[in-house]
């Protein structure tokens, strides 16, 4: 059997010839102050290092300049919605391999259904616990 490796504060595990990703990054996307910064406490305090952006566009040029583990979008922003972001993220070679968890409140089954043609990784709807969203974020590792 192979030697186990654990990564980051979060312990993910992987054995020898597994791949795996340790998430370390979290870009959070959210144009209302309230959601931002609750969200960015729930990540930073699970040992995350967290990035902020407040619209879609911010969102895809952090994502090519940062190179987040993971993001957190909302989908109801001005300048460009989290849908046409996360296109852009996936269509763009450099970015289309981050993993998108859509926090949002439409919940209704076209934007779960346009989210999941869209390659999201998880949905998560407003309002939600922290469990949930440390949930979506290691789903992705």
């Amino acid at each position: 059997m192979g030697e186990t490796v654990r990564s980051g504060r979060r312990g993910l595990i992987a054995r020898e010839g597994e791949l795996s990703v340790a998430i370390h990054k979290v870009l959070i996307v959210d144009d209302a102050r309230p959601d931002l910064m609750n969200l960015e406490k729930i990540v930073s305090e699970a040992g995350y290092v967290t990035l902020t952006a407040t619209n879609g566009q911010q969102a895809v040029e952090m994502s090519k300049s940062q190179m987040p583990d993971v993001i957190l979008m909302d989908v109801n922003m001005d300048q460009m919605d989290g849908f046409a972001a996360t296109r852009a993220i996936g269509g763009d070679a450099s970015t289309k391999s981050i993993p998108v968890v859509l926090v949002t409140s439409k919940n209704q089954k076209a934007d779960r259904v346009w989210a999941q043609m869209l390659g999201v990784k998880g949905y998560v709807t407003k309002p939600y616990t922290p469990d949930q969203i440390l949930s979506a974020i290691t789903a992705c590792a």
